[in-house]
């Protein structure tokens, strides 16, 4: 991974060599980085390959990574050859895995907390492994806000949508009209995609409320979110609020670790017939014992008379818009690895250890241990 070139005084960093594969996953049209910000890696030294219509889909072509100095190769294949660190989108699949060498620094969105058998094909690799989502800077994860910003207002246009009655919702509008109440929704975490999911219903007209633990945080959310109600979250309260529900955003997270099981198939039971239950937890496992994933083009499927959505990449479908937003994050970083390396840059920005997952086979992050009964070192132990 990133050496060290010899000089009068002491050493410099050489130049990265940085891969852009582009994303196989089902239905993911997100590039990971956009041309201003290769364009700013090239400026500074580095190589950048990126693989032939790894923009495409987000509206980037080819012509633009070439303008600014980005090596255009075919085949995934020729960037994880190439390259040292690989940054991605999404969590590696089978046919990247097999890529993966122990000289790799792959950079992306992992979830490992919701797979066991990928965290340990990701540990076979010997690669090292940094998860946007398990950096954590003031109890925040900036790296994780932005998708679940777009994935929280998406939720309530989804579930909106599917409540129309040739969908197969029960044909309610959420806003109502005058002389008839509107829709009730309840949201499951009122952090950052339960705020903006509470945003977009309230916006529309629907009886909102967002069921939350932390008292600080509800405080807020009565002083900022005026129009939306704020519950304790717990399993009696929860109950009580289901049997009237028309729509139920899952927006809770535990960083890097399974999300919690809030909805249990006999609380969905009361539900009504054909409310819609939107599950953005679904890339941490899901919040109720329904949750399986899905698609963009098969993107619901019925449980119990309730209509789940739950698409494991949500924000994929605005991929334009995320991709902008998540380089706008994720771009500072890349450039304090390439400027640093992992281990200078670990020094200068201590919250990056967090971020590391696996590394020289070895599993280092605490929370996906746990979620999987695994053995966990941390990094300063194995760094050196």
């Amino acid at each position: 991974m990133k050496g060290c070139q010899a000089v009068a005084g002491g050493c410099i960093i050489a130049p990265m060599k940085i891969g852009i594969p582009k994303e196989v996953k089902a239905q993911e049209s997100r590039v990971s980085m956009t041309p201003g910000s290769v364009a700013e890696l090239v400026k500074r030294g580095n190589r950048v390959w990126v693989e032939r219509g790894a923009g495409e889909g987000a509206s980037f072509p080819d012509a633009l990574y070439e303008a600014v100095g980005a090596e255009m190769v075919s085949g995934a294949e020729a960037v994880f050859e190439a390259a040292e660190m690989i940054v991605k989108v999404k969590e590696p699949q089978p046919s990247e895995i097999a890529l993966l060498q122990p000289h790799h620094l792959l950079f992306t969105y992992l979830h490992l907390a919701a797979s066991k058998s990928l965290t340990e094909s990701l540990m076979a690799t010997g690669c090292t492994s940094i998860a946007y989502e398990t950096i954590e800077v003031h109890h925040r994860l900036p790296l994780l806000e932005p998708m679940s910003e777009i994935a929280g207002r998406m939720s309530a246009i989804v579930g909106t949508y599917h409540l129309a009655k040739h969908c197969g919702g029960r044909g309610c509008l959420l806003g109502g009209v005058p002389g008839v109440a509107p829709g009730r929704v309840v949201v499951l975490g009122g952090g950052t995609a339960g705020v903006n999911a509470a945003r977009v219903a309230t916006g529309v007209g629907a009886d909102v409320t967002i069921l939350e633990v932390d008292f600080e945080r509800m405080r807020f959310l009565d002083i900022t979110m005026g129009s939306a109600h704020t519950v304790y979250s717990n399993e009696a309260n929860l109950a009580d609020l289901l049997p009237r529900v028309d729509l139920v955003i899952g927006a809770v997270l535990v960083p890097g670790a399974k999300a919690p099981k809030l909805i249990t198939r006999e609380m969905l039971r009361m539900m009504p017939q054909g409310s819609v239950f939107v599950d953005i937890a679904v890339d941490q496992g899901g919040c109720a014992e329904t949750t399986r994933p899905t698609t963009h083009h098969q993107p619901t499927y019925e449980e119990e008379g309730v209509l789940h959505y739950c698409v494991a990449n949500m924000p994929g479908a605005y991929s334009r818009t995320a991709t902008q937003a998540l380089n706008n994050v994720t771009h500072p970083w890349i450039q304090l690895i390439a400027d640093k390396g992992l281990a200078g840059a670990c020094g200068v920005r201590k919250e990056l250890i967090g971020g590391i997952n696996t590394f020289r086979g070895m599993l280092t992050c605490g929370p996906v241990a746990e979620a999987h009964g695994l053995d966990f070192q941390h990094y300063a132990d194995l760094h050196g």
